[in-house]
């Protein structure tokens, strides 16, 4: 599939944050229905409004948070900033998430690319996600063996020192 004809990467305001909302909401049941429990997706959906609010508020602040978006609505988002984690140093890439019917489409590697370029940078993945997984290997992403056990399972880190750009693959 080829990245849609319509596609706009976009910074995200606060008149975003309903729709960015029910994506975010869309895309963890995408991604991780089936890798993580069912009551932490539903109970990520009983408090909509509070959501909503939560990222009203994130984009009313400076924010690094951009949508893809094409006539039928925002179809993913993507968040970076500083990196978190002590032991590394420049961006970490914060959330990268699409819905299920553009995956393969270019979507990500769009948000990917708007959002840090061909920075190092570093993130964390849910192990078990092999999808994501190949997709930030195809950008150039390696693990490099630091996992952290969270609420949703095993998180696994993610680092990209250097990108050659025969290995940034849009795919």
């Amino acid at each position: 599939m080829s990245t849609p004809d319509t596609l706009t990467i976009r910074l995200a305001v606060p008149d975003d944050a309903e729709a960015l909302t029910h994506l975010h909401l869309d895309c963890w049941d995408d991604a991780y229905t089936g890798l993580i429990p069912q009551g932490v997706l539903d109970e990520r959906r009983a408090n909509v409004a509070q959501r909503v609010d939560k990222w009203r508020g994130i984009l009313g602040q400076s924010t690094n948070t951009m949508v893809a978006e094409t006539t039928e609505g925002l179809v993913g988002f993507v968040s970076s900033g500083p990196v978190r984690d002590e032991d590394r140093t420049g961006l970490e890439l914060w959330a990268l998430y699409a819905r299920a019917e553009v995956w393969g489409t270019g979507v990500g590697h769009a948000l990917l690319v708007a959002s840090i370029g061909d920075a190092p940078a570093s993130l964390w993945v849910l192990e078990g996600n092999d999808r994501a997984i190949g997709f930030y290997e195809r950008q150039g992403f390696r693990r490099d063996g630091h996992t952290e056990l969270e609420r949703e399972g095993l998180h696994a880190r993610m680092v990209r020192n250097q990108v050659a750009p025969s290995a940034v693959d849009p795919a």
